[in-house]
């Protein structure tokens, strides 16, 4: 049995052009023993090639749906997304594109077209890295002016001349599709006149024989005769009819493509215009500054001599009255007889901690467990002490204090919190916190602004002993808003 399985659509390939979905007859002529049968119908499955240039989303940086885009197009985007794919690390992937990944190398374009075309579409980093691959691809695949191969690798990359090259690609798409198409014509109008020859020797030779047959199926074999002729007929006037149409179509798109080229030379010299009107504006721009930068150092030289006048006239005087520099300010040797009494070393405002912490150099010497029990005891130790470290290293950061958090080391099996701007302190085993902090106040020099946060009366008393500032952790807790 000899068969053969053609789409056939009057109109086919303009409708593609003008983006319509075609719809059409799927025709099988099968012949066995000299009898031909013709198949069912059913749509044409074929998708349209949209005009891509006659939309206005469709514009330079914007990103056209893989759907859309003519079928070499898709295809040369879709083989390079499977080479992305063997080169990127698995981790970087999604889950979709993790499984094409298991695909061999050349079975990944064909078998995860889908796959690959919409991770395209919706997944910008995956299409970025397509973008990247592209741009570092030679720049031909099948040959020097491919316009498919064009248009696909300025549309990832977002040039200025997309819309163009995906114009040319559509036209030469369908330039394709309709020689194709004429082919197809071509093709099936040789076979059935092959096959109208064939019958029209069988009839004659069955018309030489001795009579086998009964009228009827002479008369059957002619009206079969008759039927394959207005067929041939009629594939020969659709073919001519295709031929003009696929013609004017061609004349149509050449047209558009010239049209648009002409656009592309018109927006490229004025482009050019405004680049030689910028390069002359930054010419003039630049010297301007060159005449401004020569008349600020010759002011600026001026100002200098005056100066340096100034300064050997200042220094004469000073030689001249013999002034001795140094010495306490007045009002420290009026400070200096007054003593500042222990009460106004303690505070329950945190309106005065708050003024305490903020003097320069200040050191804030906290007592850690005492500080997290009384305002977030609930909390297991390990979570005291992160809180209590972040409140302070936003305090540190607000201050620019030197802030020191000092911890009972006894129970510790963890690292240390760390935050930036606070130093962690844990007490050695055998030696509590307070004898640390305790350290820590007499380290200081004198005159250093020293504040110890302590709801312990021994720690504050100590501290305030030794020259330092004392505030209860209720209040410290209210300054930082963690009570």
């Amino acid at each position: 049995m000899i068969c053969d399985s053609r789409w056939r659509s009057p109109g086919h390939d303009l409708r593609l052009a003008r983006g319509d979905r075609p719809t059409g007859v799927r025709r099988t002529w099968c012949q066995d023993g000299g009898v031909t049968t013709v198949g069912e119908n059913r749509p044409h499955p074929d998708p349209p090639h949209p005009d891509l240039s006659a939309t206005p989303e469709h514009t330079a940086g914007a990103a056209v749906p893989m759907a859309d885009l003519p079928a070499a197009v898709r295809a040369r985007i879709v083989t390079w997304a499977a080479d992305v794919i063997g080169r990127v690390p698995s981790r970087d992937l999604s889950a979709s594109l993790q499984k094409v990944a298991r695909f061999a190398p050349a079975k990944r374009a064909q078998r995860a077209a889908t796959v690959l075309a919409d991770a395209v579409d919706q997944d910008e980093v995956f299409r970025a890295m397509v973008a990247e691959h592209a741009a570092r691809s030679p720049a031909d695949t099948s040959s020097p002016t491919d316009p498919a191969t064009a248009a696909a690798r300025a549309l990832l990359l977002r040039s200025s001349d997309a819309p163009e090259l995906l114009s040319r690609a559509a036209a030469a798409q369908g330039q394709s599709d309709a020689r194709a198409r004429v082919a197809e014509l071509e093709q099936e109008l040789r076979l059935l006149t092959a096959r109208q020859a064939r019958a029209e020797r069988q009839v004659a030779m069955q018309a030489a024989a001795p009579p086998v047959a009964s009228g009827a199926e002479a008369e059957r074999l002619k009206k079969r005769l008759r039927e394959q002729g207005t067929k041939v007929r009629e594939l020969q006037e659709q073919l001519i009819a295709e031929r003009t149409q696929a013609q004017t179509q061609q004349q149509a798109l050449t047209e558009e493509l010239e049209r648009v080229r002409g656009q592309a030379r018109t927006w490229r010299e004025q482009a050019q215009a405004a680049a030689g009107r910028a390069d002359a504006a930054a010419e003039s721009v630049r010297k301007l500054r060159e005449t401004s930068d020569d008349r600020r150092a010759a002011d600026d030289r001026r100002l200098d001599l005056l100066l340096q006048v100034l300064e050997s006239a200042a220094s004469g005087l000073r030689r001249e009255w013999d002034l001795i520099g140094g010495g306490p300010a007045p009002a420290e040797l009026v400070a200096s007889g007054t003593a500042e009494p222990a009460t106004d070393r303690r505070t329950n405002d945190p309106v005065r901690l708050a003024a305490w912490v903020g003097l320069p150099g200040t050191h804030l010497i906290v007592d850690g467990y005492n500080v997290s029990k009384t305002g977030f005891g609930e909390l297991s130790l390990a979570d005291q002490r992160e809180r209590l470290v972040r409140q302070l290293s936003a305090l540190a950061a607000r201050t620019s204090a030197e802030v020191t958090v000092v911890f009972d080391g006894a129970a510790v099996t963890t690292t240390r919190p760390f935050a930036r701007g606070v130093r962690v302190l844990f007490s050695a085993p055998g030696i509590q916190a307070d004898d640390v902090i305790a350290d820590l106040v007499r380290a200081e020099p004198a005159g250093r602004p020293v504040v110890v946060v302590s709801s312990d009366r021994r720690v504050a008393d100590h501290a305030v002993r030794t020259g330092a500032r004392a505030a209860p952790s209720s209040v410290f807790l209210g300054l930082v808003g963690g009570g």
